[in-house]
């Protein structure tokens, strides 16, 4: 029985997404878990082939998909971001690109065996890296701010350069191999590209004028943003193929730079929109795959090609364009190895692959299997190595895991040293220098700024912190904090303390249930944990054993005792929550916020034994 179309549809769906979630169950790079789930049901299996399927409907598709994935990336390249490191982006994705360009096309004629014309044709394709490949491995690997900005800024501006260099170096021979040479193919191609990043911009502006002058309605604002994007990019790819792709990124950078809040927050709609589409897209190219095509990749020639590709051009085009900057030994050794190709290369060879093979290069016919040759050896071996890489290397934030505590109070500072002194990275954000006069006092960690402010998403490196605690006077900001970064940490990392009782009793119950868990107990407000500590409650550290299990330590605690958080031997944290179930196994800690008369008593009792065994020893 042959599936439907629609059967076929939800099956690719299903396979990206639970690819997506195998990666992160398993720690493993997600599009090597869905270019294999594709190679399953395509060619491998046979049941079903999208390309012949989904007929003249496919390359549209896929088409308009990495269009939205390149704006989507786009969105995230501010100018901002780039302080300090303006000279190796530009430098990277300029002369850099250009190295990769000619080595790349002179290992391809020289070791692939392709004609000159195919070579540097394929050549500037092959320096795409590109945001499908190089957002999911940033978001797995946990980088430094440094080597992440620079391989996500390189992966988005290069795209569409790489596929333009393929078709300016076709247009380049087209025109000297002509019999009669007509520079005019040449100038359209200089001028359409310049018309796509005007286009680009000026879709952009209009965009973002009509969100701040509210001509387009809220629930309307993410449609309004995909269709024009559909419109830039067709646009301009109808003037010119490939140049849509150069008018997306221009879109998104000018929406970027804006500054309008509500890009900001349709931001993470967008990306869980690019995360279904490269879901779906790896799935469909994998699946439409040939039998011969797969067996051709292991021809000595490609094998060879690949492996220069690797650990030749890419490390020298990196080591060559960035002589002379900021960077470091290990950040461009980094830098220099990681380089999966991914869907724009898939893509765009196909293209070539077809009018190359029409004008009469009959070398042309491997692109495709050489193409993909290239893109599931550098997925597979830069997915794999990166994280291990980057650990060898001190660039990767992996670690015990960080908090980030907003609010600098005598419960907040107290709270900080018991995770500092677990080795575990903290750090308290507040706007007031008085009040941080606590934190700096006790010696621990502290950043003064607005939390909410675009100046300190700019200048705060918020990577090393995988828990956040809203934990202020004001449980209106608590509470809008945790909503804000919320998709950025997820709903089980972000909390916030109980809001203040009023007078019968209760609880705010539209602040209580807004924003993150609230911590500890609903009955135990920021009021209350500031007038335990003014009461000299201490925080007391308690490790389970196979003796002193969990149970036993429930029966005897205190009544009045706060039990705070779990830290397990890795360093990982488990809050207490209302919301959340804490089950602490035999060898965790248990912090907890206990009465003063339970300390004294446990010192009295241990200076009591300690008074015994000596009179015996007297004895």
């Amino acid at each position: 029985m042959v599936p439907s179309l629609l059967f076929e549809v939800m099956l690719i769906g299903l396979l990206g997404i639970g690819s997506q979630w195998i990666a992160w169950r398993y720690r493993m790079p997600a599009i090597v878990v869905m270019s294999i789930s594709g190679l399953i049901v395509g060619p491998i299996l046979g049941l079903m082939n999208p390309e012949e399927d989904f007929g003249s409907l496919y390359n549209p598709i896929i088409s308009v998909a990495v269009a939205i994935i390149l704006f989507e990336g786009s969105l995230n390249l501010s100018f901002k971001e780039l302080k300090g490191l303006g000279k190796p982006v530009f430098r990277i994705a300029t002369v850099g690109a250009f190295i990769a360009w000619i080595l790349g096309s002179l290992t391809a004629h020289y070791i692939a065996g392709l004609s000159w014309t195919v070579a540097f044709v394929i050549g500037g394709l092959f320096i795409v890296t590109g945001p499908t490949v190089i957002l999911p491995l940033l978001r797995q690997s946990k980088l430094k701010a440094t080597p992440a900005k620079l391989l996500k800024w390189e992966g988005i501006i290069v795209d569409p350069i790489g596929a333009l260099l393929a078709v300016f170096a076709f247009e380049i021979i087209a025109f000297l191999t002509s019999t009669n040479p007509d520079s005019t193919s040449l100038l359209l191609f200089f001028a359409a590209s310049i018309f796509a990043v005007i286009l680009g911009w000026a879709c952009g502006r209009g965009i973002g004028w009509m969100f701040e002058t509210g001509h387009i309605p809220e629930f309307l604002k993410s449609p309004a943003v995909f269709i024009v994007v559909i419109f830039a990019f067709t646009f301009a790819d109808e003037i010119e193929h490939e140049t849509g792709l150069l008018a997306v990124t221009a879109m998104g950078m000018t929406l970027a730079n804006l500054g309008i809040s509500s890009v900001a927050d349709m931001r993470h709609f967008k990306e869980n929109i690019s995360i279904l589409l490269i879901s779906a897209i790896y799935v469909m190219l994998t699946a439409s795959l040939q039998v011969d095509v797969l067996l051709k990749i292991f021809d000595p020639n490609i094998i060879g090609y690949v492996i220069l590709m690797m650990i030749v051009v890419r490390p020298l085009s990196i080591f060559l364009s960035t002589w002379g900057t900021s960077l470091s030994l290990n950040e461009k050794l980094l830098v220099g190895w990681i380089a999966p190709r991914g869907i724009v290369a898939l893509t765009v060879s196909g293209y070539f692959a077809s009018i190359l093979t029409d004008a009469g290069y009959e070398d042309a016919s491997i692109i495709t299997t050489l193409t993909f040759g290239l893109v599931f050896f550098t997925v597979c071996a830069h997915g794999f190595s990166i994280g291990p890489l980057a650990k060898k290397l001190h660039l990767s934030l992996e670690g015990r895991p960080g908090t980030l505590i907003v609010g600098s109070n005598k419960f907040t500072v107290n709270l900080a040293k018991t995770l500092s002194k677990a080795k575990n990275p903290v750090l308290i954000v507040d706007s007031s220098w008085e009040r941080l006069r606590l934190a700096r006092e006790a010696g621990v960690p502290f950043y003064h700024g607005e939390m909410m402010s675009e100046q300190t998403e700019y200048h705060l490196d918020t990577n090393p912190y995988e828990y956040l605690v809203a934990a202020t006077d004001f449980h209106s900001y608590n509470a809008l904090v945790c909503t804000t970064f919320m998709p950025e940490y997820g709903r089980t990392n972000v909390f916030k303390v109980s809001p203040y009782k009023l007078l019968d009793g209760g609880v705010n119950d539209s602040v209580d249930r807004v924003g993150g868990r609230i911590l500890f107990k609903e009955d135990v407000s920021m009021e209350d944990l500031i007038n335990k500590i003014a009461k000299h409650y201490v925080f007391r550290q308690t490790t389970l054993t196979d003796q002193y299990s969990y149970k036993k330590y429930l029966t005897e605690k205190d009544e009045e005792a706060v039990m705070l958080y779990a830290l397990k031997p890795s360093g990982k944290i488990k809050f207490y929550t209302e919301e959340m179930r804490v089950s602490p196994e035999s060898g965790d800690t248990i912090v907890s916020l206990t009465p003063p008369k339970k300390e004294i008593k446990k010192i009295k009792e241990r200076l009591e034994n300690q008074r015994n065994n000596n009179n015996g020893n007297k004895d």
